[in-house]
């Protein structure tokens, strides 16, 4: 059983501004509440009750909204970068938390995401597979619309931003703690862990549930319209 979470939460949005000018990127508001709230709501519907917040840029808001978690019925812990340290660093000072010192796995988050990736399934692949880490694999979604046509070059049909034959990193993993010892004490995990992980014990997880990273304005129009309606209209 999996019951704990690190969030990757030290972003500072610069391609969100205004909206971050005062406030890290987790803490923008969709349909009135923060990107951080919704993303720790849908954890915590799959049991995940302890937090373990990475931090930096603006913290304090964070922490004044979410507190020890005690109102949410959650618990959360912050570790604090006053030099960012990556993400890869982020996570290995994370894994220091007390709150932590009993987990063997454990579920980590980029704090931008909006998804509703089936994770229990995620966490029983992670187990039954005894994986170091397993990565949620998300639908490559083409960015713009295609155009059919013949050997003619006559115009068949279009294709309103379909899904193409690739999945990317949806910035959802389980970390087994056998990966802390690999984890760069600054730096990024993509680049200075994965290659260091046997392909026996890497595994992807796909899931073509709703997943958005919010990184641009347009990212939050969508997944407002989403969490609102249940679906989100082609643009």
């Amino acid at each position: 059983m999996v019951t704990s979470a690190i969030i990757l939460a030290g972003g500072k949005g610069e391609r969100l501004r205004p909206l971050t000018n005062n406030k890290p990127k987790v803490m923008v508001e969709l349909d009135g509440k923060p990107i951080l709230a919704w993303q720790i709501e849908w954890l915590k519907s799959y049991g995940i009750t302890k937090f373990v917040l990475t931090v930096s840029y603006k913290h304090e808001v964070v922490q004044e909204y979410f507190g020890d978690g005690s109102k949410f019925n959650i618990e959360i812990d912050y570790s604090i970068e006053e030099t960012p340290l990556g993400r890869g660093g982020g996570i290995k000072k994370a894994f220091k938390s007390k709150l932590l010192e009993r987990e063997n796995n454990v579920v980590i988050t980029n704090g931008d995401i909006i998804s509703k990736a089936n994770l229990s399934k995620m966490i029983e692949e992670h187990l039954k597979n005894n994986a170091l880490i397993t990565l949620m694999l998300i639908p490559y979604l083409s960015r713009w619309g295609l155009v059919d046509v013949d050997e003619q070059n006559h115009i068949l049909g279009f294709r309103e931003k379909p899904k193409l034959p690739y999945w990317i990193n949806g910035g959802v993993y389980v970390f087994n703690r056998g990966v802390e010892n690999l984890l760069p004490d600054k730096g990024d995990h993509e680049y200075e862990t994965f290659p260091k992980i046997p392909k026996e014990r890497f595994f992807g997880f796909k899931d073509e549930g709703f997943w958005r990273a919010v990184d641009v304005v347009k990212d939050k129009s969508e997944a407002e319209e989403f969490l609102a309606t249940g679906k989100v209209k082609p643009s």
